[in-house]
């Protein structure tokens, strides 16, 4: 049985740094508005890696999408490269290289889904305390 979504979201951000920013403001605000706020600061945090990795490595605008069904909340950022992510491994002393690292601990699964025309979907699942409310 298909979990009922019950709602979803999602907004376009250009290809820059500060789209990261967007990002975090943008999930928070919703999932706020949908009784959700003990999700916020992890998705807030998987949502600013994804979109901050797609902005440095696909460099085109990126779609970031929310949305909750019975059980979850799925957090999506889409951009136009068709390279799947790779964890990395970085040095003790590298500034860089952790970000999907910080996806796999806080979120429930992840992983990325090609899309059509060369894009790519890269997803975290968090799950929910109750039944999300369609709010």
């Amino acid at each position: 049985m298909r979990d009922v979504l019950l709602w979803s979201h999602d907004v376009r951000l250009p290809a820059e740094p500060v789209s990261a920013s967007g990002a975090r403001e943008f999930v928070s605000t919703h999932l706020r508005a949908h009784g959700l706020a003990y999700l916020v600061d992890d998705v807030r945090l998987v949502a600013s890696e994804l979109t901050t990795n797609a902005v440095l490595h696909a460099g085109t605008p990126v779609r970031v999408t929310i949305r909750a069904a019975d059980r979850s909340v799925l957090l999506s950022v889409e951009d136009d490269d068709p390279s799947a992510p790779v964890m990395g491994g970085p040095g003790v002393l590298a500034t860089s290289g952790r970000g999907l690292s910080i996806v796999d601990q806080l979120s429930k699964s992840w992983g990325s889904t090609p899309g059509v025309d060369g894009a790519k979907s890269v997803w975290a699942s968090f799950a929910t305390r109750e039944t999300a409310t369609g709010t």
